[in-house]
């Protein structure tokens, strides 16, 4: 069994742009400039942000971080959304979910420009993955398909089995994988909630894809020898056993699982690292497209 080590892919990755960026400073160009809007006092979203600007400083990009009231209106965070769109200095920007009750997500990341989306989620991005047009990625699956592809993992002709829908991983997963090319040209089966003998499908899969925020929900039982994990999930479990008064787990019984599985993300250190990586790969193609832009221009 190999771990897939996402903490380690994701560090070569960070290398990689360092270096492409300070390229770009010897030839006297923009360096790439990332910015984050956060909205309210989510602790997982603070820190989540928080990792993204240090990832920037580590890379060499610029960023900027807006922080916005829990009590702002739909109407107020357009307006800056609006300005970030306009503003040519910023060349890729996020909006940090989830977003508090009052404001419609869907309408906000439809009002990000589709140029500066890297989080890939704005449905002009989507349709273009799901026709295989040049794109940015969702930053997860992203990353997932980086580790696929730099672990050298065979997909071709396999059965995949994604398990959750979500617009953020499982149905981009979905498409991805059965995409031409590699990693991709596998066959795939996109499972969920109301999904009837899912162990039935899961028993028949080479590679597995879960995201579905239950933990330990994917037991050994349910995989067949050498398959491939990839695991998601992250959640905090209360455990007064230890210092902070939790636990982070994953949505697969890593213990059982792993004595199965051929290869295998752990949690914490598996895709979670990747998809900061992928952010800012998808900001460095984003600068990269501005300038070609603006010099046919």
């Amino acid at each position: 069994m190999t771990i897939l080590d996402g903490k380690k892919v994701s560090n070569d990755i960070k290398n990689e742009i360092a270096t492409e960026v300070e390229k770009m400073k010897q030839r006297g160009e923009k360096v790439p400039h990332l910015a984050a809007i956060i909205v309210g006092n989510d602790g997982a979203s603070k820190t989540y942000v928080n990792s993204k600007v240090k990832a920037c400083e580590r890379v060499g990009f610029e960023s900027s971080l807006f922080r916005m009231s829990s009590t702002i209106s739909e109407i107020e965070l357009l307006d800056k959304i609006e300005e970030l769109n306009q503003n040519d200095d910023i060349d890729g920007f996020i909006v940090q979910l989830p977003l508090p009750p009052q404001i419609d997500t869907q309408k906000v990341l439809n009002a990000v420009d589709p140029d500066k989306d890297v989080d890939g989620f704005h449905p002009t991005n989507f349709g273009k993955m799901a026709l295989d047009m040049t794109t940015f990625i969702p930053a997860t699956p992203f990353g997932i398909l980086e580790l696929l592809e730099r672990y050298d993992i065979p997909t071709k002709g396999k059965h995949t089995v994604v398990i959750g829908r979500s617009y953020i991983v499982g149905r981009p997963m979905s498409i991805l994988m059965g995409r031409s090319g590699f990693p991709g040209n596998s066959t795939v089966t996109l499972t969920h909630e109301f999904t009837k003998n899912i162990t039935q499908i899961t028993s028949q899969a080479d590679i597995i894809i879960i995201a579905v925020g239950i933990p330990d929900f994917l037991k050994g039982e349910m995989i067949k020898d050498d398959a491939v994990i990839i695991d998601v999930g992250i959640t905090r479990v209360p455990d007064d056993s230890t210092e902070k008064g939790y636990i982070i787990k994953g949505d697969v019984d890593f213990e059982n699982v792993s004595k199965r599985a051929s290869y295998i993300t752990p949690v914490p250190g598996g895709v979670g690292p990747m998809t900061v990586s992928m952010l800012l790969k998808n900001t460095l193609l984003a600068r990269e497209r501005h300038r070609l832009r603006k010099k046919e221009k």
